[in-house]
């Protein structure tokens, strides 16, 4: 089936690809209008961990917060919210105003992105039935990989010629259109009473996260990748690219893998996985070759082929995880499982990204990255060892006698092993 052609979804995704069209400037937009404000690059870390922080630290309060009152209904609050943050960096930029300010707004940045994220995941499996939950990730994808390979140039562009400020203003618009958009969204809020209380339910979010093998296996794996990946690739590329083939090569790189992910986001509409987790796995195994190729120094044309290749399997396993979520976690249960999810992704990236340069100080900057891209490609590999991995299938099942106990305060490790379909361990 084609998810467009059902009304709520087709909502959904117009106000999602407004949204990402107008993001996809403001990282390149903020940099360097910051840079020009201040001229420091200590100014710049600062708003970007004033964004992090909160995101990090409120991540589970949003998914709680996300499927007590509806996905939706939080949406359209975050989105306004977002708006107003970003046309509020505009005008500090406009008139230049202290330093202090573009922290104060990239806080509240932040904690709106914690409510913003586990409702964008909880959200689709009530617009789309099952059948549809593969395209329909495909086709958000597409759009978000898209607005990736096209937004940091006309971001560049903006800022050469009017200034950054425009390049959020545009940002702010996108906000406001697509809350209008999410609010003629024809879905009901999940919105229930609830004899319990947040946190309490948080616990119960955390004990359907711990006793699904096959999540928790996936999202610590990931984990173990940001943490090595994010710093090794973001800091070190740039290093090592610096002293060979330069920051038009590196620049090349990062391109090819835009453009692997867009087109394999695209194919992804049309191609059906009957292990999602199992093909996304080895998949994802392509990924690492690229930090392996620059810890030995290779040619920017072998790593350039190689990033494309990572591009591709990053798309394809990144659509098969967010189907097999929609799929094999209960609704009233999504937002509070992805929010542990994202957590975990979350709070790698700063402490990678923090260590990475002592340990190359050490142990030298290639060492560094060839042994990341080899603890990237293990850490791939290993929930392949559980069943529940390998096995989860694509069609969705009745949930488990451990789901029906998810209000319970304890609930035993599962690994249920089903052939063609997976049994919901929550």
């Amino acid at each position: 089936m084609n998810p467009l052609h059902e009304k709520p979804f087709r909502r959904f995704f117009i106000a999602r690809s407004i949204s990402v069209a107008g993001s996809a400037l403001t990282p390149v937009a903020l940099a360097f209008s910051v840079l020009q404000l201040t001229g420091s690059a200590k100014d710049l870390s600062f708003v970007v961990s004033a964004q992090l922080i909160p995101t990090v630290a409120l991540l589970l309060i949003g998914g709680g917060v996300a499927d007590r009152v509806g996905q939706a209904l939080l949406l359209r609050v975050t989105h306004f919210g977002s708006g107003l943050s970003q046309a509020a960096i505009a005008f500090c930029l406009f008139t230049r105003q202290p330093i202090g300010y573009l922290i104060g707004l990239a806080f509240v940045n932040g904690v709106l992105q914690a409510f913003t994220g586990p409702a964008l995941s909880g959200i689709v499996p009530q617009l789309i039935g099952p059948e549809g939950l593969r395209r329909a990730n495909s086709l958000l994808a597409t759009v978000a990989n898209a607005t990736k390979v096209i937004g940091p140039s006309v971001a560049g562009v903006l800022v050469a010629t009017v200034g950054g400020g425009w390049a959020l203003s545009v940002d702010s618009a996108s906000f406001f259109i697509a809350a209008i958009v999410l609010s003629l969204i024809p879905v009901q809020d999940r919105r229930k009473k609830h004899k319990e209380k947040l946190f309490t339910e948080l616990r119960q979010g955390w004990t359907f996260f711990r006793s699904t093998r096959w999540f928790w296996s996936v999202t610590l794996a990931y984990t173990v990748v940001n943490l090595v990946q994010m710093g090794a690739w973001q800091l070190l590329g740039p290093v090592l690219a610096r002293g060979t083939f330069g920051a038009g090569g590196w620049g090349a790189i990062l391109s090819c893998r835009a453009a692997g992910a867009l087109v394999m986001s695209v194919l992804m509409v049309r191609l059906n996985v009957k292990r999602p987790l199992l093909a996304g796995q080895l998949a994802m195994t392509v990924a690492a070759v690229p930090l392996m190729l620059l810890g030995l120094n290779a040619s920017v044309v072998a790593i350039g082929a190689a990033t494309f290749c990572a591009g591709l399997a990053s798309s394809f396993g990144s659509v098969l995880w967010d189907t097999a979520l929609h799929t094999h976690v209960p609704n009233e249960m999504m937002s509070r499982a992805v929010a542990y999810d994202q957590f975990g992704s979350y709070c790698a990236i700063p402490i990678g990204q923090l260590s990475v340069i002592p340990l190359a100080t050490a142990f030298g900057a290639r060492h560094v990255a060839l042994a990341a891209g080899v603890i990237f490609l293990g850490s791939m590999v290993a929930p392949l060892a559980l069943g529940s991995v390998r096995r989860l299938g694509s069609a969705p099942v009745a949930a488990s006698p451990v789901a029906a106990e998810v209000s319970g305060e304890v609930l035993a490790e599962v690994d249920t092993p089903n052939t063609g379909t997976a049994a919901v361990a929550s």
